[in-house]
């Protein structure tokens, strides 16, 4: 592990946690606008394709699913939070059903069939190329620096499970100086992204961002960057 996440190696947050988070409301997290950088690299990620089928883990309540879905593309999320799954519809205006995942044990999926968009809540690591298949795209941007930095190889390979052969997946990462805040947001240095995917995908850093705010200097942080990172599987 890089030295730089060191002082966040061994932060752990469980699944009770982040469903607490959910209901407090304490989600400053969520976006009520779609991202920016996927607007932005949106081109890069659809590469030519029509209706690509997306993989938002850790969705949340995302706007960038029901932006997506309005522009044809089928999307997946999985979800921890109940309340987080049912807002996403609610807030949308969008009707849902709601139905037990055989291959899941305890996990549901909510579907609204006119939109094609599928959310499973559940454990991410509990889900599976066996439930969904795989995706031509994939948007992370606030997953990976989300989940346990002890589990990031994990996350990796279950990412990659899910990539087609003309995946391509635009991941957003932090970088700070991680011992100032033990997270979460956990910092994703660049070197550990080429390390988990650089193996089997091709790995192109897109942009660099300053995006320092008065939340995180409340934080105790004095700088914080976001990167836009892009991979997909090497042609063979």
């Amino acid at each position: 592990m890089s030295k730089a996440v060191e002082p966040q190696a061994n932060r752990v947050m469980d699944l009770g946690e982040w469903n607490q988070f959910w209901h407090d409301d304490h989600i400053g997290f969520h976006m009520p606008e779609v991202h920016m950088m996927l607007k932005k690299y949106l081109d890069q990620l659809l590469a030519g394709r029509t209706k690509v089928r997306f993989f938002f883990p850790l969705c949340g309540k995302a706007v960038d699913m029901k932006w997506l879905a309005d522009m044809g593309h089928p999307v997946v999320g999985v979800e921890i939070s109940e309340k987080a799954v049912r807002q996403f519809f609610e807030e949308n205006n969008l009707p849902y059903t709601e139905e037990a995942v055989p291959a899941i044990p305890g996990a549901k999926v909510f579907k609204n069939s006119e939109k094609n968009i599928s959310l499973y809540q559940c454990d991410l690591y509990d889900f599976t190329s066996l439930v969904e298949g795989q995706f031509g795209a994939i948007w992370d941007r606030g997953s990976m620096v989300a989940i346990n930095p002890r589990d990031r190889e994990k996350y990796a390979a279950l990412m990659m499970s899910l990539m087609a052969d003309d995946c391509r997946f635009l991941l957003d990462t932090l970088i700070y100086n991680s011992a100032l805040y033990e997270g979460p947001p956990f910092l994703v240095p660049d070197e550990e992204v080429h390390a988990l995917f650089g193996g089997r995908c091709d790995v192109k850093h897109l942009q660099s961002e300053d995006i320092m705010s008065d939340l995180w200097k409340s934080l105790g942080l004095d700088s914080m960057t976001e990167h836009v990172i892009l991979i997909a599987p090497k042609r063979s």
